[in-house]
């Protein structure tokens, strides 16, 4: 199984523990949020094979995206969250937004790093 395949299933296994932890039985919340938690570790786990998988060119894309992504979702977070504070802003801030900017932020600057170093 390639590594790529294997954070696959770690994902689609992470992201169906967080449909349980949401949508499931309320006194079986609490051991779903604990299984999301343990699920989310492997995939942390799977990711960080995936990219010791990876050629050196590769691995400097991946973690450049990875890095664009992380201080765009603590700036653009914090921000977010200031500015719904201070009511400059009629939207509620939810994570579902910082987890939106998180992935477009990834596949943005993935596609723009792979064709600076194509």
């Amino acid at each position: 199984m390639t590594h790529t395949t294997y954070l696959m299933i770690w994902t689609a296994a992470w992201v169906l523990t967080v449909a349980i932890s949401k949508f499931g039985v309320i006194p079986f919340t609490l051991l779903a949020l604990l299984l999301n938690i343990g699920v989310g570790m492997g995939m942390i786990w799977a990711n960080i094979r995936f990219l010791n998988g990876q050629d050196e060119l590769m691995r400097k894309v991946q973690l450049e995206a990875m890095g664009i992504s992380l201080g765009v979702s603590v700036v653009g977070g914090i921000a977010l969250s200031l500015s719904n504070s201070s009511n400059l802003v009629p939207l509620e801030a939810e994570i579902s937004h910082l987890v939106l900017l998180i992935g477009l932020t990834y596949i943005v600057s993935l596609v723009i790093n792979m064709r600076r170093y194509a």
